[in-house]
């Protein structure tokens, strides 16, 4: 890409251009009409140099680059291999085509199969160009902290082969691949050419350690390790200056890996450019159970309870737990010593995490037990120091209680936690506050009806089919039952009513808080209409007791919205009842190859794991199917439209009917029918009949009296 300086004008580039095309009989400068007509301000003077096929070292002459558009870094840098290169000078050379490669045509088979090969590795070749010097990111070190574009990749004119090095002093990475490897693909076996860091070799001689002197000797007995455990675990010392360090020898077998070093200040430090694996490797070859601890003291302590078959990770424990799924093997830096050792933990059935017990220690107990496998992970809990504390890790239960206690803490380590699998002991806290009924409603919420106290008690986190013929009261009965929980818990609501007009349906609240008709018309009979202070004394009432769920365009609402709305509502307003009346105006769109019977079922899941998990208690209505023949009895909850799973799936089944024959009996009164009761402390199957007045809209028992707010 070339660019003019702003002082040169039109006449002078063409001039300069027609010069350039001289430095390389093989270069071709192609400058469109719209490059020409760019802005003069936007010419810059960028430094190019020769490539390493013309040049060994980097030219210094000043090219004049032209572009009308900035270069990104995510985007490949194409460069002719025998022209200039407009990146920064460098003293190293890029990789170089092959000669016998140059001139042969573009396989397209091949380029795509290297392609895909290099993708693997993280290089996208997409916007490369076959025989020319491209420049990338880097995947190996993401161009250090400025995000330098330092990988050089050569691909071969036909497509067949690609050489590529990274510049960055830092990294280093360089490789070399072909599509094909005689003939065959070479893909399967192929694998990313990381910068090999040579492990350095250490001795006991190279890193000058001494036995320990009888200070630290001492040091060690005030924290209650012997001198025994201290030489069979090759505890040893370093001298700097005039400073002793404790050195902790790291051995496989019976060759020094690493040495980690512990000052009397508590900083620590390893040796450099060595493999990083567990303390106390040779300890669990073979064994079956392993205890996995933060520190190499707590290593030791373990020893000093009777515990050889222990290790100790050499690089502490992690603020907190990633997030980010556990990377591969060879990306796994952080926890690289679990892959170095991982022959020695394939043969363990049983893996003891004794990490500390602060929250860096428990974040590193998830890690571990990620890696290594929930289902053969157990965990300890570190005994109480006082009321408020615990004992932080085995070295200081060692100090405080002795080897025996922190003997019994191991062999009372419990199994690691899975996510969904449990015990019934993961519960007995929550089961003992059931049995002395201070969870708060163990027996459900009184309706506020006698008739239906033995019968149907609200439960919070259960679900409530109500259903009905048309016209027979089921909106209104479960309105009632809002404004008693109101009156008598202080519950506050979510009403997802589609049928309703909101003006509606607050003059039907309203009448049955106020208790007196919202209108002076004829369903009001001689009852006086609600005062303009009772008008606002209700509005403030319906404010804080009911949110509203509705949908504000002609769209209809999935089950799935007014789920995530209802919990917005539990969340922000406390509210403890979610009302979805009726069913048959939610969106119910489903795919193709589902049944209703499935998508019911699939809802209803839904709405009752929303009701368990918030602690919430839905009612939902759903109208009975067209019934024929009909009667006047009340229907089944069989007879719901669309599936049988409205009655198999809901913890309790109601049906609201209301007498329509004055010679059958009063036609003010109301059968709610108790048709299903899942949990026998709250309820039982049978029938209530309540009163109904029509000028309030308020269900009463059949003996009581009117009442008056």
């Amino acid at each position: 890409m070339l660019r003019f300086p702003c002082h040169i004008r039109n006449n002078q580039r063409l001039h300069l251009l027609r010069r350039l095309s001289l430095f390389s009989s093989n270069s071709a400068f192609m400058v469109s009409k719209h490059l020409l007509k760019t802005s003069p301000s936007s010419f810059t003077l960028l430094p190019l140099t020769l490539s390493p096929k013309h040049l060994s070292t980097p030219s210094k002459r000043l090219i004049p680059c032209l572009s009308s558009k900035p270069i990104y870094k995510n985007r490949s840098l194409s460069l002719r291999s025998n022209g200039f290169s407009s990146l920064t000078y460098l003293n190293v050379s890029a990789p170089a085509p092959a000669p016998d490669l140059e001139e042969r045509p573009l396989d397209l088979h091949s380029l795509e199969i290297l392609k895909h090969k290099l993708k693997k590795l993280g290089i996208d070749i997409s916007e490369c160009v076959p025989g020319h010097e491209n420049r990338l990111m880097c995947p190996s070190c993401n161009g250090g902290d400025s995000e330098e574009i330092s990988l050089s990749i050569f691909i071969s004119q036909d497509g067949c082969s690609a050489s590529w090095l990274c510049f960055r002093a830092k990294c280093g990475w360089k490789g070399y691949t072909k599509a094909f490897a005689d003939g065959k693909s070479s893909f399967e076996s192929f694998s990313r050419i990381n910068k090999v860091k040579v492990k350095r070799q250490v001795t006991v001689e190279s890193l000058q350690l001494e036995p320990l002197c009888n200070q630290l000797i001492s040091y060690f007995a005030e924290r209650m390790i012997s001198a025994e455990t201290l030489k069979r675990n090759a505890v040893m010392q370093k001298r700097t200056c005039n400073e002793i360090a404790i050195a902790f020898t790291y051995w496989r077998k019976k060759d020094l890996v690493n040495c980690k070093y512990r000052d009397i200040d508590k900083k620590f430090w390893q040796e450099k450019d060595t493999e990083t694996i567990f303390y106390g490797l040779n300890d669990i070859d073979d064994a079956s159970d392993i205890i996995i601890v933060e520190g190499e003291m707590d290593k030791l302590a373990m020893e000093e309870a009777g515990f050889r078959n222990c290790v100790s990770v050499p690089d502490g424990a992690p603020p907190s737990v990633s997030q980010k799924e556990v990377p591969a093997e060879e990306q796994d830096t952080k926890y690289q010593y679990l892959w170095n050792c991982k022959e020695y933990l394939n043969k363990a059935s049983r893996i003891i995490l004794a990490t500390d017990g602060d929250l860096p220690g428990q974040a590193l107990a998830e890690e571990l037990a990620r890696r290594l496998g929930r289902e053969r992970c157990w965990r300890v809990r570190w005994p109480k120091k006082n009321d408020v504390d615990y004992f932080k890790d085995a070295n200081e239960v060692l100090m405080y209680l002795g080897p025996s206690v922190l003997k019994d803490v191991i062999e009372d380590a419990e199994l690691y936690p899975i996510r969904g699998l449990f015990n019934f002991r993961d519960f007995f806290d929550e089961i003992d506050k059931y049995y002395h009924r201070t969870l708060g409603y163990e027996f459900g919420v009184s309706t506020g009806w006698r008739a239906l106290d033995d019968l149907y008690n609200v439960v919070p986190g259960e679900l409530t089919i109500v259903t009905g013929v048309p016209n027979s009261g089921k909106s209104e009965w479960i309105d009632s039952l809002l404004c008693n929980l109101n009156q008598s818990v202080g519950w506050k609501f979510a009403l997802c009513s589609m049928e309703n007009k909101v003006r509606d349906h607050a003059r039907k609240l309203l009448e049955k808080y106020v208790r007196r008709p919202f209108f002076e018309a004829s369903y009001g009979s001689s009852v006086e209409r609600m005062s303009v202070e009772e008008l606002e004394e209700g509005k403030k009432w319906l404010s804080e007791t009911f949110y509203l769920i509705r949908c504000e365009n002609d769209s209809l609402p999935s089950i799935k919205w007014v789920l995530d709305l209802a919990r917005a509502a539990v969340l922000r307003h406390g509210v403890r009842g979610l009302v979805i009346d009726p069913y048959n105006e939610l969106d119910h769109q489903r795919p193709v190859n589902q049944t209703e019977t499935e998508y019911v079922s699939q809802m209803l899941t839904m709405i009752k794991r929303f009701a368990q998990h918030h602690s919430c208690h839905v009612w939902f209505v759903a109208h009975p199917r067209q019934l024929h023949h009909w009667i006047g009895a009340p229907p089944n909850l069989y007879d719901i439209s669309g599936s049988a799973h409205f009655i198999n799936k809901c913890d309790n089944g109601i049906v609201v009917h209301r007498n329509r024959d004055p010679e059958a009996g009063p036609v003010d009164q109301v059968q709610v029918c108790v048709r299903k009761v899942r949990n026998k402390v709250v309820g039982t199957i049978g029938d209530a009949f309540l009163s109904y007045d029509r000028v309030t809209g308020v269900y009463m028992d059949i003996d009581e009296p009117q009442k008056k707010r």
